[in-house]
């Protein structure tokens, strides 16, 4: 059975946000054009399939130059005859009508975008180049251009920001009336530039406080909460990361990238030098063993509002879910939705505890 979605990693940047701490680094275009030649290779070893869902995230894929990105296009081509969304990640100051035009040659119908913050200040606090008014021009210009799934990144908890922000910030995208809404809040990260000058993070109750505010807002004007992180109108989730929550194998390829097929969990190495100069490129290989992989299953299902299917789940690793998780179904059984051969969680603020307790019954089996 072959695999159905397809990640790439691009890892370049045309500037370097303050709180980001992914693989990638200032765009270089001699370097980028090594990189191209690296993932040529990475392509043809490992890329054999007709992928459902393909996913171009970085850095910044609109960093590289309109060469450089018909060429990593032209790459993914050849699988993309079964696809159904093509998504690519952008960022408002390096888009514009040329890139569109190279974007929709090779048939990608879906556009997640970087804003964070509808407020300026905030915006030159955390290291964007960008302002409020170029996301609107983009995004107008996209659909000019026919591509209306877009989705918009937005960020809370960020450094002084406060709960009137936010609700502006809010109200000023609900005005671009896209398609999808992702929400994260902020986390300093050791090796982000946050991280290395001792910034920290709003106390808890504004956060919770803050992600309240998101769900009111947004499900108010018509958004589904699907998944702990992500909005959307109704037809426009995310089926790349569906996939991912659904548990299904994925290809990630280049540096940085990671993927699951089968049992085995892989990460890229995240070293410009080993990925263009060494053969293997793997820097972690994990084989999981079938508890690991049940719970890992659970773990992703449950951030969604579908949850899991325990037909599915059951004939997957021979099991029998209500058995397996008696104890912790037992514990939660206020804040699980057991009905139709599905179990969901009714209260994602309380997803974590309960994860913690799955948990525990994957390592009392595995010490069985």
């Amino acid at each position: 059975m072959g695999i159905n979605h397809l990640y790439i990693h691009v890892p370049f940047c045309k500037a370097i946000c303050y709180y980001c701490d992914f693989c990638h680094r200032i765009y270089d275009e001699k370097l980028a054009d090594k990189w191209l030649d690296r993932l040529s290779r990475e392509t043809e070893e490992n890329c054999r399939d007709q992928y459902e869902t393909i996913y171009i995230g970085g850095g910044t894929p609109t960093s590289l130059s309109d060469k450089q990105l018909d060429r990593l296009l032209c790459m993914a081509d050849p699988f993309t005859e079964k696809v159904i969304e093509y998504t690519i990640e952008v960022n408002p100051e390096s888009l514009d009508q040329h890139k569109i035009g190279i974007m929709k040659k090779h048939g990608i119908n879906r556009i997640s975008m970087g804003l964070q913050t509808a407020d300026d200040d905030l915006l030159r606090i955390i290291g964007r180049n960008h302002s409020f008014t170029d996301v609107k021009e983009k995004v107008n210009l996209l659909k000019d251009n026919g591509v209306f799934n877009i989705s918009i990144d937005l960020m809370y908890s960020l450094p002084g920001q406060s709960m009137e922000m936010l609700q502006d910030t809010l109200n000023k995208v609900l005005e671009l009336k896209v398609p999808h809404i992702s929400l994260y809040s902020l986390t300093i990260e050791e090796n982000s530039v946050f991280g290395k000058k001792g910034f920290s993070n709003l106390d808890e109750d504004m956060e919770a406080d803050m992600y309240e505010l998101i769900e009111k807002t947004l499900c108010e004007r018509g958004y589904i909460h699907y998944e702990v992180s992500n909005y959307c109108l109704e037809g426009y989730e995310s089926k790349h990361n569906l996939g991912y929550w659904n548990y299904d194998d994925f290809l990630g390829i280049s540096l940085g990238a990671s993927g699951k097929i089968g049992n085995n969990r892989y990460t890229n190495t995240r070293s410009f030098e080993k990925y263009i100069n060494e053969n293997s490129i793997r820097e972690e290989d994990l084989h999981l063993n079938r508890e690991e992989m049940m719970f890992e299953n659970v773990m992703m299902s449950f951030r969604t509002i579908y949850g899991l299917n325990m037909n599915e789940f059951n004939g997957r690793y021979d099991a029998d879910f209500l058995s397996e998780y008696s104890k912790a179904i037992k514990k939660h059984r206020d804040n699980l939705i057991i009905e139709d051969g599905q179990v969901r969680v009714r209260n994602m603020a309380l997803l974590h505890p309960l994860l913690v307790d799955f948990m525990d019954c994957v390592l009392a089996d595995s010490d069985k």
